[in-house]
């Protein structure tokens, strides 16, 4: 198996943490490389649904489960999903934490809610949970990590100089009344309690990835989000603040690209996006709304109704050249099932000329029609167990798929349990 990357193909919600937890039954390590507690993953398990932010999906098998250094970490959510864990009987002692992980205070959520507000109709729809204003902070390098959280002498020193930053800024910015002493006396109080929960599982991540996959263990790397909400190569500035492709994986987890095997895209049959910005095929009408409410479609984090429409393979060629894919996971086929026709966009139709790469300009973007194939529907293929036993027209879609994107589609996923997946080739 090796070194695998798991990415998000569209904009996140693909149903990655499906797809990582039903790989790391083969894997010995799993890695969260990147983003925060604003993106979830829902693994459902024996018919239990699991809502995770943070932890790796790995740490239901009992597998090492590290977070890296490229994740910010709000400890208030770490502890109490840790909590969630230990409360259904898992394990935490496969857990690691990087040292070098950047934290979220108080400070940066107050300040994500401004940033937001003051954009008013240009707002990016952020979940407002300090996941950029932490980024921020890292590029400034003003940021506390873990490690500083843990130095008893060095931490109140640096929460006292970015508390006075933050309350200048709220202060003559956003003409908001700021910390006061006693927020900050608390705020200490609270990180040195959190600093002391996770202190048996912090360590330096990244020499433990490197180990153990040169000693030939397999490692599988998840990110949050998806491509299009990458930094660089997303529907910028509608993205989140780091990199959800497969490079981000080796500045979040501390690797190199040579010590990486393999890539596999998470894509829905369909495409989702939560937050604002051009979405192409999006589909206001009752069949997006079928779709929606067939694939209970409303965010892991923010319970937001995601917007729904046909796949579309312009966007999923992006994932493919920035993530160099080998393989796609096709994810909630069972959800299109019971609509007459189901369609991919192949192509978009700007100004009466065809685009077949995804434009980088909104306002291009905005203007772009789709250009559709169509295909037959199937009914309900939920208790499907094989690839033969999918009726005909589903077989079609998913070759289709598969042959248009130009990646082979390694599974099929006709339900949200661990069982439901079809594997049609070996990945590992």
């Amino acid at each position: 198996m090796g070194a695998t990357i798991v990415v998000g193909g569209q904009w996140g919600d693909e149903g990655k943490g499906k797809i990582v937890d039903f790989l790391a039954g083969k894997a010995d390590a799993v890695v969260r490389y990147q983003g925060g507690n604003n993106a979830g993953h829902t693994v459902v398990v024996d018919g239990h649904e699991h809502k995770m932010h943070l932890v790796p999906s790995g740490i239901f098998y009992g597998k090492l489960s590290i977070i890296g250094n490229g994740v910010v970490l709000d400890p208030a959510v770490l502890t109490r999903e840790m909590a969630y864990l230990e409360g259904q009987g898992i394990d935490l002692a496969p857990l690691r934490i990087s040292e070098c992980a950047h934290l979220i205070f108080p400070y940066h959520i107050v300040q994500d809610a401004h940033e937001e507000k003051q954009k008013g109709d240009a707002r990016i729809g952020t979940t407002k949970l300090g996941i950029g204003p932490a980024y921020q902070d890292k590029s400034a390098r003003i940021g506390i990590r873990v490690i500083d959280l843990l130095d008893e002498e060095a931490f109140p020193e640096l929460l006292r100089r970015n508390l006075d930053t933050k309350n200048n800024l709220l202060r003559r910015v956003y003409d908001d009344a700021g910390f006061a002493e006693r927020d900050y006396e608390t705020m200490l109080d609270t990180y040195r309690t959190y600093g002391r929960r996770l202190r048996p599982f912090v360590t330096d991540t990244a020499p433990l990835i490197e180990d153990a996959v040169r000693s030939g263990k397999n490692v599988l790397f998840e990110g949050a989000q998806g491509t299009m909400l990458d930094l660089d190569h997303g529907t910028y500035p509608y993205v989140t603040s780091s990199h959800p492709v497969a490079g981000g994986a080796c500045i979040g987890a501390g690797i190199g690209p040579t010590l990486i095997d393999r890539v596999v895209g998470v894509v829905k049959g369909y495409t989702t996006r939560v937050g604002d910005g051009p979405f192409p095929t999006e589909l206001m009408d009752e069949v997006g709304s079928f779709i929606r409410e067939r694939g209970h479609e409303y965010g892991t984090t923010t319970g937001r109704p995601r917007r729904v429409g046909w796949l579309d393979l312009v966007v999923v060629a992006v994932s493919r050249r920035t993530s160099g894919l080998g393989y796609l996971a096709l994810t909630r086929l069972d959800t299109l099932s019971g609509l007459e026709k189901v369609r991919v966009c192949v192509g978009y139709r700007y100004d009466g000329q065809r685009l077949d790469v995804f434009p980088h300009s909104l306002k291009v973007l905005s203007r772009c029609e789709p250009i559709y194939e169509e295909f037959a529907g199937w009914e309900d293929i939920g208790g499907v167990t094989s690839w033969d036993g999918l009726p005909g027209a589903a077989r079609d879609y998913v070759t289709a798929v598969a042959e248009l994107s130009g990646v082979p589609v390694a599974m099929v996923s006709v339900g949200r349990d661990r069982v439901q997946t079809l594997q049609l080739h070996d990945v590992f």
